[in-house]
């Protein structure tokens, strides 16, 4: 017999705007359908999995394997009716009833609905309302209510099949949800906890609030780079991608640019993906004389392809001469070009190390970074 679950998403959601229906509408890269889908599918105790879709929407269902898609009816207690008789060639034992509208069901919810039906004939869970409530008329308060014992409802609400599908069958008129339905039946329907994360998306601005939840904690990565290049005879440095003419050049495998390297060691230590010298060994010929946005542009697409974008880089260069001042504006762009940043997302500054050390004794340059990076 098993557990089945219903998920409704024949409703045209026309109060929460957009150019579609707010089930098929993206919600931090899937849809609301989508999302439903995958929590039912992902739990090991749901069997049977009906979606009930408007008849204009069932070009979206393809590649739904697994799933028994079905026509909705002309209201929601119509597309229940339709959902349950379609479990009617294998009748589960129990059957949950959920709206797509709230992608932010959680496995823990199916667990308590499920886990009350195994002595109760219905189980829904719920929010205690702990806000003050108003009567109001004309936008003026008239009255207030009592909120003792109210609960605000939420899906899926888990019901005996045949018993819920007599009671659907037998009801007249329309139903807010189907717990109405069930206690017009004389069905007892135990509470069982909700969670603010199962919200219902009605107007506009509850996709906001989904996407937040539904993303899951903000994943925030930030990385360190610091590098050191020796002077050599020349007569021009390479500093964030800007040549710079100077009485000496940097000594390096590649261009040498201290401060690009820094930079991106910083994106590779944000990723725990190493350093330059593990992407690009200095004993390989074939990185000798590499301009250093090779690294660089590197760095940038691994970050990508693991789900991240870069929000903030700053560097600080560390010499006696040349003088950066004139040059930072320049540096700024081109940094952010590379890295596909606004230049007021890219700090690029210098200092001194007051004449001490190798910096001091104009012996080379050394470059430190930060950079922030953010989950996409």
């Amino acid at each position: 017999m098993g557990n089945a679950v219903i998920l409704v998403a024949a409703g045209k959601g026309e109060r929460a705007g957009g150019d579609a229906p707010k089930q098929w509408r993206d919600l931090a890269g899937k849809s609301a359908v989508d999302w439903c889908l995958q929590t039912f599918r992902g739990h090991p105790d749901i069997d049977q999995i009906v979606l009930v879709v408007n008849s204009d929407d069932f070009e979206k269902t393809k590649g739904f394997a697994g799933i028994n898609v079905i026509t909705g009816g002309a209201n929601r207690m119509a597309s229940v009716l339709n959902g349950l008789n379609a479990l009617g060639e294998n009748p589960p034992e129990k059957v949950l009833i959920h709206d797509v509208a709230r992608p932010g069901v959680t496995p823990e919810i199916i667990d308590g609905v499920l886990g009350a039906l195994k002595t109760s004939c219905a189980a829904a869970p719920a929010l205690a309302v702990s806000d003050a409530l108003w009567r109001g008329k004309d936008a003026k308060v008239i009255d207030t209510t009592d909120r003792t014992g109210l609960y605000r409802a939420q899906t899926p609400q888990g019901f005996r099949y045949r018993s819920i599908l007599q009671a659907h069958k037998n009801f007249t008129g329309d139903a807010a949800d189907d717990v109405e339905v069930a206690l017009a039946a004389g069905i007892d329907v135990k509470i069982v906890p909700g969670d603010e994360s199962n919200f219902k998306i009605t107007l506009p601005a509850d996709f906001a609030r989904a996407e937040n939840f539904l993303r899951g904690p903000m994943d925030i990565r930030t990385g360190n780079g610091f590098d050191v290049h020796a002077f050599e005879p020349g007569n021009q440095v390479t500093l964030c991608g800007v040549d710079i003419a100077h009485d000496k050049s940097l000594k390096g495998h590649s261009d040498a640019d201290v401060a690009m390297h820094a930079v991106t060691d910083a994106l590779y230590g944000a990723l725990g993906q190493g350093d330059i010298g593990q992407w690009f060994p200095p004993s390989d010929p074939q990185w000798e004389g590499s301009e250093s946005d090779v690294f660089l542009r590197h760095a940038c697409n691994l970050m990508v392809k693991e789900g991240f974008h870069l929000t903030h880089v700053d560097c600080t260069i560390i010499c006696e001469e040349p003088k950066i001042g004139p040059h930072s504006t320049a540096m700024r762009q081109k940094m952010a070009g590379i890295m596909g940043l606004s230049a007021d997302r890219v700090s690029i500054k210098a200092t001194t190390s007051e004449s001490l050390g190798f910096t001091g004794r104009k012996e080379g340059i050394a470059a430190m970074a930060t950079a922030t990076l953010v989950k996409s």
